[in-house]
């Protein structure tokens, strides 16, 4: 089984730059990292944990 990560840039992020987002799934894990440097460390948080960060609104 092969543990290499397909990284997928957001939808969100522009050619110009910026804040730029890449996520990974795995089966019991969704990673993310900076897409401009993507040799740094990355974040790994559970499915659960990334769907409640999805649907999260914040009400101001």
């Amino acid at each position: 089984m092969s543990t290499t990560l397909q990284w997928y840039k957001s939808s969100y992020s522009t050619e110009q730059g910026g804040a730029c987002l890449e996520i990974a799934e795995a089966p019991a894990a969704v990673h993310v990292r900076d897409s401009k440097a993507p040799e740094t460390p990355h974040l790994t948080v559970t499915r659960t944990a990334w769907t409640a960060f999805l649907t999260y609104r914040h009400d101001t």
